[in-house]
């Protein structure tokens, strides 16, 4: 049933995957699930934590087949927001049919792969089609290639929403040299920093949890509350093992974040970024 009524917004999470291991997944991949992400599943887990809204990301794994992503949009639609992965040749009516859906931007994963040339002509157009939309590109990089990658971008004029605190190495520090260079973008207004998938930065957990503290402390002072957005980064694909829904909420709240900023990465931040 499609959800029709305005639900009050007590907490949105902006940033989980849902899929079926009975889908088509894409030829080249670096993980295969064998177990099902559902819609309903995701709601309960929200349900449970007091939250009310969610951003559906396309996983990689499913390449450029959105489906199951806008089948779920189609489902809650006052709840959603979606974020898909397109070819840069993607027809504008089709992003237009994405986005009376509820999609409100695109994904690059970059992870392992070569960053593209935003000079070439095709790329030129699809990201000026992303700009009069209002969409953002959100950029799934290690930390290193993230200030080339917004340099790029910058000049198009597309808000940039980074995954994963940018995908550093924890064991490296806040002051390992793409982080510190990411940090000098928060003042430009453009830039939007997700702070998710604690548990993806390579340390320990408790390494991993002691960058997180250290660089939500210097993404305050640089991006300011209003550029900062959470996500619980579900099911934790590749460490459904040792990650759980609890988990990120527990490392949400080891972070000690003082009431306006938490409100300001749960609820004001996400929900203009993401058109709530």
């Amino acid at each position: 049933m499609v959800d029709t009524c305005t639900t009050p917004i007590t907490g949105i999470d902006c940033h989980a995957h849902v899929f079926s291991r009975e889908l088509e997944l894409a030829a080249a991949r670096r993980y295969t699930p064998d177990y099902d992400a559902t819609l309903a599943q995701y709601l309960e887990h929200l349900r449970c934590y007091g939250l009310s809204h969610g951003v559906l990301v396309q996983p990689s794994f499913l390449g450029t087949d959105n489906r199951y992503l806008l089948a779920a949009l189609r489902q809650a639609p006052e709840r959603l927001r979606g974020v898909v992965v397109v070819e840069p040749q993607v027809s504008r009516a089709m992003l237009d049919d994405m986005a009376r859906l509820g999609v409100v931007g695109v994904r690059l994963n970059l992870m392992g792969k070569a960053v593209p040339d935003f000079r070439e002509t095709i790329w030129r157009g699809f990201l000026g089609h992303l700009a009069e939309l209002g969409w953002h590109v959100e950029l799934h990089a290690p930390v290193d290639h993230l200030p080339r990658l917004i340099r790029q971008l910058i000049p198009f004029g597309v808000q940039l929403v980074i995954d994963h605190f940018g995908r550093p190495d924890a064991r490296l520090g806040v002051e390992q040299p793409g982080f510190a260079e990411v940090l000098k973008w928060g003042q430009g207004g453009q830039v939007w920093m997700k702070v998710s998938g604690i548990y993806r930065l390579a340390g320990t957990k408790r390494e991993n949890l002691d960058f997180a503290h250290a660089a939500l402390a210097l993404l305050e002072q640089s991006f300011g509350p209003l550029r900062l957005v959470w996500g619980s980064d579900w099911p934790h694909t590749q460490h459904e093992s040792d990650v759980g829904f609890d988990t990120v909420m527990q490392q949400l709240q080891a972070l000690e974040c003082p009431p306006q900023l938490m409100r300001a990465l749960m609820v004001e931040t996400p929900r203009t970024l993401f058109k709530f």
